[in-house]
């Protein structure tokens, strides 16, 4: 691929001899490449030696063994709930929620940051260089959250939208969280508002953003809904919820709102190119051409849809319609791995279970679900999701020669189908995060001992409540 244009003074670092899967439109693909960053952008992508004479080269990575993808993009998770992992292991999602949400509803922005720190350092030492966070708990008097949360991923250095979501219909009004656990409709919408204006930031290379995300049809209000369609459309954000997960939500819907996910998604204006729905698991024929119709996007969570027994998305069908469709990793209280890079694995083996078996998804369309596709739902395929010249600089560096892979000749196909691949190199905005397989921005041994002082301080208050 041709270089782009960069000043001479912009520092570079080059990675030779390596495999290279662009995820670019045509799946460009190179068996020994090289890749050049300039300051915070891909200068140039293609086979043999970087051009010869670079200006500034501070770096020269060897990457004989290794392929370059790029980063993984998460579009869907919950990270306060790293401290309450491993709990109601046997549940479908709304007995799993009900018997969780009395002591989500009791987090503390201690609590929320620790959490944060710990789903962040799993995800980045495992290739992701895009991170999302879907908030929606908010207890009166717990602190600044949100702030929390972005604090958090900005010292990671890792991209990162918050997904600022918010609840408001508790059971004494139908839903399933406990009634205090909720805010106020006039509350989560200032909430969002306030959060917008504080953090959003439009740019180009932009590290942090926000979207307006309610949290599902069974814990808020038809008013939340379209009033948050409204205030995010206002501000020019993007939107985010849970959509069709499980047989009981449509079933929810059916009796609460005499229709479907969908349907109601769509009288609710909770449809378009600005929305990204998680799982996605229960949709029809119609449904999934009424996505496809209005760019609605979806994020694909295949460890947690199995966790839970939400069943399996019909992924091939909506990618076979046009629907936009990335990875999430979900909450790590109902995927404790917490990792993206074994959903890749897991999107491709879990979807050859439905009815199109073997010929569901191939390596190379699972790591564009984990790559491209997360950028497309995200809003941000023009900056990340692809190696090219002229995007921002998020790449990893994968070690395929080990006695993990060495014995798989196709580089993608070890990545996807082997077992996780240990990252030399992860680069975020031009800047490493990940060497040698460690996080270089944060200290792991802390950040675990700081999760697990925080899940036992949650769980003797949650006790004693």
């Amino acid at each position: 691929m041709a270089a782009s244009a960069a000043p001479e003074h912009v520092e570079r670092i080059v990675i030779e001899n390596c495999s290279i899967a662009t995820v670019d439109a045509d799946d460009t693909e190179y068996a020994s490449g090289h890749v050049v960053v300039a300051g915070n952008r891909i200068e140039s992508v293609g086979a043999g030696r970087a051009p010869e004479g670079l200006a500034n080269v501070v770096r020269r990575i060897d990457g004989t063994g290794h392929l370059v993808t790029p980063g993984l993009i998460n579009t869907h998770h919950h990270f306060y709930q790293w401290i309450t992992r491993g709990l109601a292991t046997d549940h479908n999602l709304f007995d799993w929620l009900v018997a969780l949400y009395p002591t989500w509803a009791r987090i503390d922005e201690p609590m929320v940051r620790a959490a944060a720190q710990g789903s962040l350092a799993m995800m980045a030492r495992g290739g992701v260089t895009t991170a999302m966070d879907h908030h929606y708990v908010y207890p009166k008097g717990s602190g600044d959250l949100s702030g929390a949360i972005i604090g958090a991923a900005r010292d990671m250095g890792v991209r990162f939208t918050l997904a600022r979501g918010s609840m408001d219909r508790s059971v004494k009004d139908g839903g399933l969280p406990p009634d205090f656990a909720v805010e106020t409709l006039e509350g989560a919408l200032a909430g969002t508002e306030a959060t917008i204006d504080a953090h959003h930031d439009a740019s180009f290379d932009a590290m942090t953003q926000v979207a307006a995300a309610p949290c599902s049809p069974f814990s808020i209000s038809t008013e939340l809904l379209r009033q948050g369609a409204e205030l995010a459309r206002r501000k020019g954000v993007r939107m985010h919820t849970h959509g069709s997960e499980t047989v009981e939500e449509e079933k929810f819907c059916h009796e609460l709102f005499g229709m479907g996910p969908t349907d109601y998604f769509e009288s609710t204006g909770w449809l378009g190119e600005d929305v990204w729905m998680a799982h996605c698991v229960h949709m029809n024929d119609s449904d999934i051409a009424t996505f496809a119709r209005t760019g609605t996007g979806v994020a694909h969570c295949p460890s947690s849809n199995a966790r839970l027994a939400a069943g399996i998305a019909r992924v091939p069908d909506m990618l076979a319609a046009g629907v936009p469709v990335g990875l999430g990793v979900d909450g790590t209280a109902s995927n404790e791995s917490g990792e993206l890079h074994t959903e890749l694995r897991n999107a491709l083996l879990i979807n050859r279970l439905g009815a199109h078996r073997e010929k569901a998804l191939n390596a190379r369309q699972a790591l564009r679900l984990g790559t491209y596709g997360g950028a497309q739902v995200l809003g941000r395929a023009g900056q990340i999701g692809s190696l090219e010249p002229g995007k921002l600089a998020d790449l990893v560096l994968w070690k395929l020669d080990t006695l993990a892979h060495a014995s798989i000749a196709d580089p993608v196909t070890a990545l996807v189908f082997g077992a996780a691949a240990p990252v030399t190199l992860s680069l975020v905005n031009g800047r490493p995060v990940v060497e040698a397989n460690h996080l270089i921005t944060a200290d792991e041994d802390a950040i675990a001992r700081a999760t697990r002082d925080e899940a036992r301080r949650l769980a003797q208050i949650a006790a004693g409540a």
